[in-house]
């Protein structure tokens, strides 16, 4: 630790460990690994990069925030520490590139996106460096209790022990003792090695006023205008919404704008930097905004809308006042947003019916599969994040082992001529790029290649094939671009009963259903609750305060709880009711499920809804008012 402090100050410029730094670091230089639950803001990368200069191998960072992962690399190049990513953005060439330093042993650090480790190459590269710390970002992830479940995290566990990292950080701002009781299980990691710091924050006052949808906008005016001018985060729901409530309050002489996923990667850019620069810019954002962004004097952050957990609202309030001066996150509490929310929850869960047909599917081919996940997703109406979910518990559950996805198709635009790019190579490998060039189809400026066509064209592997063109890429004299992405996966194992595997699968699925069904009402109970707020925050996640905290909604209006108009009562209407079940005998492959019945009069889309053309139907959504659950056991009645 004395190596460690002197690293501090002559590296990193810093005097002195924040809270909890120090014994995390502590337990990483001892040879052990380690769990840091720290809010947001309070240091936790730095748990990780001091070690790497310290460690004798590589530093594996795995984070799902691209944004995070180029604002630390800025940073560590600045400081001059060998670092590099790994993740979607990277043309062919700086994949390489990267790839070539990692074999070289060049790198202190490497930042990679969980997806990353379905590569059979880089799987296979990492196995041979030295990794002396494998550190993983947003752990609460590898936890099905947690609000951010994500199968792809239980694989880390395993492949840090296939790497046979000789230690590991998991990091998180938000855990329940439950939760981190599983990322340690997960991990390995010792319970004394697990290290919480203070989730209190005195600067931030934590504020829930009742509204209904007609005075929503006009409170968060008076708001804005009463307050003094800031920085200030509104968080909403829907990314319409986030158009909407920006145009108003711009029209209103507000300095504001959106920021949602819908957008295109330059514009969400160019709102986070006119964010940094202002002093009195105001985002209006769906929960995009925010991930690994760090700025320090936010003062205001508004929910719009109702949080969907009390996990995700303590990420979004500990944006505010990182540095330390007086700030206020106010939520706007309507039970009518319940509905968009639990909608979002019900969308996502398949019917039986619609596992039991993937089973058959995937279990009637052979050992060797070549999946287009998006064909597969509109072949059993299921939507395509939770049939990832479904593929990677087969794949825990040793059914099934994942490979590295492949395209089928490459599209190119010539920089040079033919002649220009056949006039740099001789012998066997000229013929064999003529011949490749011969396999491709023109349109009017871009050709294309089938590959497992021009495989058998040339009689040459697709490997070859596809090194041959993403190496022309790299020198630029061609403009590439891939479709048709395959996922490749190897059948291991055959289940004794495919409708008893449905079942089980199913029933995991229903379970994720009631567990986040469950963490939109315990924000309503929060927000009623009859005692100091921030205390019962710090609760849920095992630090209740010793007294009350004298800046919440609780505290401040003479201790009395909040108290929430009803939600609104929309009933199933009779007539409308008779024209739905007539329109599901007119669509059975629809509509025949009572669950897709539900969705359809709920306006959830899904893929075999959009196939049928039922999402521009006349009664689609036409129930959008009532409770999913409602609609569901009318349907199923």
């Amino acid at each position: 630790m004395q190596s460690a402090r002197e690293v501090l100050r002559q590296r990193f410029g810093f005097s002195e460990f924040r809270p909890g730094q120090e014994a995390v670091m502590g337990h990483l230089l001892g040879g052990k690994s380690a769990a840091a639950v720290f809010p947001t803001g309070s240091g936790k990368s730095l748990c990780y990069q001091l070690p790497a200069l310290l460690l004798p191998g590589l530093t594996v960072v795995v984070s799902p925030l691209i944004a995070l992962m180029k604002d630390q690399l800025d940073r560590l190049r600045q400081l001059g520490i060998a670092a590099a990513r790994m993740d979607s953005t990277l043309d062919a060439q700086q994949t390489a590139d990267v790839m070539r330093s990692l074999r070289d042993g060049q790198l202190r650090m490497l930042y990679v996106a969980p997806e990353r480790f379905n590569n059979e190459r880089f799987r296979e590269t990492l196995k041979r460096v030295q990794i002396s710390l494998f550190a993983v970002d947003e752990a609460h992830c590898i936890s099905e209790w947690g609000h951010n479940f994500r199968p792809d995290y239980l694989k880390l566990a395993r492949l840090a022990r296939e790497y046979r990292a000789e230690r590991v950080l998991a990091l998180t701002a938000t855990a329940t003792p439950q939760v981190l009781a599983d990322v340690c299980r997960g991990f390995q990691i010792q319970t004394e090695c697990a290290v919480r710091t203070g989730f209190y924050r005195p600067n931030l006052t934590l504020l829930t006023t009742p509204v209904t949808p007609a005075n929503r906008d006009a409170m968060l005016l008076e708001r804005l205008r009463t307050r003094p001018a800031g920085p200030a985060i509104v968080y909403v729901t829907l990314q319409r919404t986030a158009e909407q409530v920006a145009e108003r309050l711009a029209a209103a002489g507000f300095q504001a704008r959106a920021y949602h996923a819908g957008m295109e990667d330059t514009e969400r850019s160019a709102v986070q930097e006119w964010f940094f620069a202002s002093e009195r810019a105001i985002v209006v954002a769906t929960i995009a905004f925010g991930m690994g962004i760090d700025k320090a004097n936010i003062r205001y952050v508004y929910h719009y809308n109702l949080a969907k957990s009390l996990e995700n609202y303590s990420q979004e309030i500990g944006r505010a006042g990182r540095d330390g001066a007086p700030s206020c996150c106010e939520m706007f509490t309507c039970l009518d947003d319940l509905n968009t929310l639990e909608n979002f929850v019900y969308g996502d869960t398949p019917s039986l019916a619609a596992v039991q047909s993937l089973m058959a599917d995937l279990f009637g081919q052979g050992d060797e599969l070549e999946l287009y996940l998006y064909e597969l997703s509109q072949r059993h109406d299921i939507r395509p994040l939770v049939l990832r979910t479904l593929l990677t518990y087969l794949e825990l559950d040793g059914y099934l082992r994942e490979g590295t996805p492949f395209y089928s198709q490459y599209r190119f635009k010539p920089l040079v001529t033919s002649a220009e790019i056949l006039a740099r190579f001789e012998g066997e490998r000229r013929d064999f790029l003529r011949n490749l060039l011969a396999q491709a189809r023109k349109a009017k400026i871009w050709f294309s290649i089938d590959l497992d066509q021009a495989a058998r064209a040339t009689g040459s592997p697709r490997e070859r094939i596809v090194r041959a063109l993403d190496y022309l890429g790299g020198q630029q004299l061609l403009e590439l671009q891939v479709e048709g992405v395959r996922n490749r996966f190897r059948r291991l194992r055959q289940p004794a009963e495919l409708n008893s595997l449905a079942a089980e699968l199913h029933q995991r699925t229903l379970g994720r259903e009631q567990r986040e069904i469950a963490r939109l009402n315990q924000v309503v109970e929060w927000v009623r609750h009859d005692g100091c707020q921030v205390s019962e925050l710090g609760g849920h996640f095992g630090e209740p305060l010793a007294k009350p905290c004298g800046h919440c909604s609780w505290c401040r209006n003479g201790r009395q709880p909040v108290r929430l108009p009803a939600r609104a009562a929309a009933e199933i209407g009779e007539a409308q009711w008779r024209e739905a079940v007539r329109v599901r005998s007119e669509k059975p492959e629809a509509l025949t499920e009572p669950r897709a019945l539900a969705r359809f009069l709920c306006g959830l889309t899904s893929p075999k809804l959009s196939r049928a053309k039922l999402s521009s139907h006349r009664l689609f959504g036409v129930f959008s008012d009532v409770p999913f659950a409602e609609v569901l056991q009318r349907a199923e009645r």
